[in-house]
């Protein structure tokens, strides 16, 4: 029997921030998704492929590196479908497989032809097809505009005689904003976030009209956990994949009135706790219907931490002890571990055994080995950077990992981590400074163009060896190179 999957993929969460990677119940307690890591298999080597979250979502779903396809960038509100009908999918490849597939909780990759998407119309091309028979999303991210949700390929309880307007400038001259009418937000921002004001919060972009298909902020992990119960239900005689794509801990950090105040760590910390519970919803769903033993469940992240993203929620004044890249440097945005390196936790009672593993995964893997899991031959020339790491991800004796890794940050930049075995390399090819976190808070130090680390003894990436060891300099940035060239990894 082929096993149900859910890959469910948190939003800024760093390596630290939960129970089971270090982090102080005193601050907050995650034991649901310990309870995951207690039962089945943590990584300490578990990346996402982008330090952002676009980036990342796009090399999930196509199993390619972000940087060989240029508009995946952090999409905008209005921005079309990054990810077009004619490309091979991990949700196309496990219909092949017999399955039901849906997304459920944040898109932001776009929606739309060419010119974007039709927000009162019908919105293709979208997740429908490129291999998912089901969608419920917030399409763009909640910073950005508009505030609803999208059923399927159209906004869910829009009004005709109401219709949505989505645009990068003012409508007119007494449209209110962040700037224009400050002291009517209930949580400030410190920068960028200053637009259109919608439930006492001002986001990136304007947009008008569609009110009775706007939601509430604090009602988005609910209705994740609602849909995603209804179609597990509805789904539960056949094979299916859920991709649960939660939308905490990414600003505007707004958790339910319930979860306020029930960590330590303010804002930040309140919306890990309410993940936390949305994780344990689902493993009560699939306990009831005894899918448990029948079902993988990959947990992840789609990029590192980051501490005030453009609101003041107190996530740098609250931070306190608490630690969100655990050992590591850099964040969101940054190509240090911190970036990229994430929770990373597989669970499949009486598959999987407790443990630990020290093995090279990544996102991106998932094309090449949920395929090889349930019975598809991988197309030649599709997902031509997801490795079948199946072995490994199921925690099976001799598994090898992956042997590289590219990392990158935001797609823009042109910023590389490259790592193979204990070396880590990094390029930054953009004039930007490095990101690093510093007491918590993040910092730029100026970068040489290259440099290399051994992760064995240096997590923080804090001395370059190149001097030393100028054969695995040179060997790793030839072969980064060659990568980046040649428009495939997977051989």
């Amino acid at each position: 029997m082929k096993p149900n999957i859910i890959v469910i993929m948190a939003d800024d969460l760093g390596y630290g921030d939960i129970g089971c990677y270090g982090a102080n119940p005193k601050n907050l307690k995650t034991p649901n998704i310990d309870k995951l890591a207690a039962n089945g298999l943590r990584f300490t080597s578990g990346y996402c492929s982008a330090s952002t979250c676009t980036p990342t979502r796009f090399s999930f779903l196509t199993g390619k590196y972000a940087f060989r396809q240029k508009n995946t960038g952090i999409a905008p509100p209005n921005g079309p479908a990054i990810i077009q009908p004619d490309v091979e999918t991990l949700p196309s490849l496990m219909k092949k497989a017999g399955y039901a597939t849906a997304v459920i909780g944040k898109w932001h990759l776009g929606l739309g032809g060419p010119n974007g998407p039709d927000w009162n119309g019908k919105l293709k091309p979208g997740p429908r097809d490129i291999g998912f028979d089901y969608c419920y999303l917030l399409p763009t991210t909640n910073d950005r505009v508009p505030q609803v949700y999208v059923e399927n390929s159209h906004v869910k309880n829009l009004d005709p005689n109401d219709p949505l307007w989505v645009g990068r400038k003012k409508p007119n001259p007494e449209h209110p904003t962040g700037i224009t009418h400050r002291s009517l937000l209930k949580m400030d921002w410190s920068h960028g976030h200053n637009s259109t004001i919608h439930n006492g919060i001002s986001r990136i972009g304007f947009y008008t009209g569609g009110h009775s298909a706007r939601f509430r902020d604090e009602d988005l992990a609910d209705e994740w956990v609602k849909q995603s119960n209804k179609w597990i239900k509805a789904n539960k005689n056949n094979p299916f994949f859920l991709f649960f794509s939660s939308h905490d801990l990414h600003v505007p950090r707004i958790p339910h009135e319930r979860f306020r105040g029930t960590s330590a760590l303010s804002y930040r910390g309140d919306v890990i706790v309410q993940l936390d519970w949305c994780v344990g919803e689902l493993m009560k769903t699939l306990d009831q219907l005894k899918l448990s033993d029948n079902t993988l469940i990959v947990f992840c992240s789609d990029n590192g931490p980051v501490g005030d993203d453009g609101y003041k929620d107190e996530a740098l004044e609250k931070m306190a002890n608490h630690d969100p890249n655990g050992p590591f440097s850099g964040g969101k945005y940054s190509i240090l571990e911190g970036g990229t390196r994430t929770p990373f936790i597989t669970y499949w009672p009486g598959k999987i055994k407790q443990g630990v593993s020290d093995k090279i995964v990544c996102t991106i893997d998932m094309a090449a080995s949920f395929a090889a899991l349930t019975g598809i031959n991988l197309p030649k020339d599709a997902c031509p950077d997801s490795f079948n790491i199946i072995d490994a991800l199921l925690g099976n004796e001799g598994a090898k990992g992956r042997k590289h890794l590219v990392q990158q940050d935001n797609g823009k930049g042109g910023n590389y981590g490259y790592r193979v075995g204990k070396w880590k390399l990094q390029r930054h090819d953009s004039k930007r400074k490095r990101n690093v976190i510093v007491t918590n808070k993040l910092a730029s130090s100026p970068a040489p163009r290259f440099a290399l680390f051994d992760l064995s003894n240096d997590v923080e990436e804090k001395n370059d060896v190149s001097i030393e060891y100028p054969k695995v300099f040179t060997r790793m940035q030839k072969e980064l190179q060659e990568i980046i060239s040649s428009g495939k990894s997977r051989p």
